[in-house]
């Protein structure tokens, strides 16, 4: 969607607002009204914990449905969201920008003591402001952190289905495109299967609610370059990724369960040293850098433009291991210090 930086100065629209209105306004209805297993989130500091109604693929499925009856009767063009181009990323950026900026003013103000609605304000204004102040907000019982995330997953297959039918429109249908479309879409409908793991993840449990965490939730969008599927990295980010969450998410449930076949090994009685966690402290975050990666190295090496998401994926996450492992050091003490000289990897075994 994005062809190059300089599209960027493109203003948000009308046309932008309604579409992402729409779009949310659905996500918020189709969250609360159909069936889901209700999952217990993590215990946060009070003792309480949230519970997160599991049913976003129904919801993809039941809004792709939808939305492919709306084209058949001629009520909307498939390739709306790829003719609104850079529009819809400048009204979603706009969209964060305020949204963040409500979610900063109402924190301030906010006197719950609670651990979800605690506000943890520092002073700094634009601290404040990108990371949040509040760690689960919420508005008209829709938890704003799950909701923005299930949004930016499903944005990006609405985004691709879109992309594609206006390939399909220009005649310009690749092999290349096929793959790319076949391996989004099996990403997405994984990661819906195994939503409930979305739970236990640093996202959830620990970040609060700022920019930067709507935006990079919301600000989907696509380079006009040649796509390609590096299949051994697409692949690789699968099995690690969505690998480490779900051994993490398993240990937390059963702490006994087996891991790779073996019982495992667990640190003080809390940290999970076997698996996927027995190689690297975050070899999460590896699956993910695989998978950017994965989408740029076929566009070749004429252009840094297709290497933004990648390197800016790899500035982040480095950036939250790092505080994570700052938290982590603070919380588990000599606990952690044992796990970093059994695990001592932080993301890239043997590198970093």
């Amino acid at each position: 969607m994005l062809s190059s930086l300089s599209s960027l100065m493109v203003l948000p629209s009308w046309s932008g607002a309604i579409v992402l209105t729409s779009y949310f306004g659905y996500l918020a209805i189709a969250g609360s009204i159909l069936p889901g297993k209700l999952v217990p989130g993590a215990v946060l500091s009070d003792g309480t914990r949230l519970h997160y109604r599991c049913n976003g693929l129904l919801s993809l499925l039941l809004l792709i449905t939808l939305l492919g009856i709306g084209v058949g009767m001629n009520m909307m063009l498939p390739t709306v969201i790829a003719d609104l181009g850079v529009q819809l990323f400048s009204t979603t950026l706009l969209f964060s920008l305020l949204v963040s900026l409500m979610l900063y003013a109402i924190g301030c103000r906010s006197g719950d003591k609670s651990s979800s609605l605690k506000s943890h304000v520092t002073g700094n204004i634009v601290h404040d402001w990108w990371y949040g102040v509040q760690l689960n907000p919420d508005f008209l019982g829709v938890d704003l952190k799950f909701f923005f995330v299930r949004a930016g997953m499903m944005g990006w297959i609405l985004i691709n289905l879109s992309i594609l039918a206006k390939s399909v429109k220009d005649g310009k249908l690749s092999l290349s495109m096929i793959l790319y479309q076949t391996y989004s879409m099996l990403y997405v409908l994984d990661y819906f299967w195994y939503e409930e793991f979305m739970t236990s993840t640093w996202d959830i449990i620990a970040e609060r609610l700022g920019f930067m965490l709507v935006f990079g939730d919301l600000g989907w969008w696509l380079l006009e370059n040649k796509v390609d599927l590096t299949k051994a990295a697409a692949l690789a980010n699968t099995l690690v990724f969505r690998g480490s969450n779900g051994q993490k998410h398993v240990f937390k449930k059963d702490p006994k369960a087996h891991i790779w076949g073996k019982p495992p090994k667990v640190i003080g009685g809390k940290l999970l040293a076997s698996g996927y966690w027995g190689i690297a402290r975050h070899c999460n975050y590896l699956g993910d850098l695989l998978l950017a990666l994965s989408f740029s190295l076929p566009c070749g090496a004429s252009s840094v433009v297709p290497y933004f998401y990648p390197i800016y994926l790899l500035i982040l996450l480095i950036w939250r291991e790092r505080r994570d492992e700052a938290r982590c050091r603070q919380k588990y003490k000599e606990i952690w210090v044992e796990y970093c000289r059994l695990v001592p990897w932080r993301i890239l075994p043997y590198v970093y």
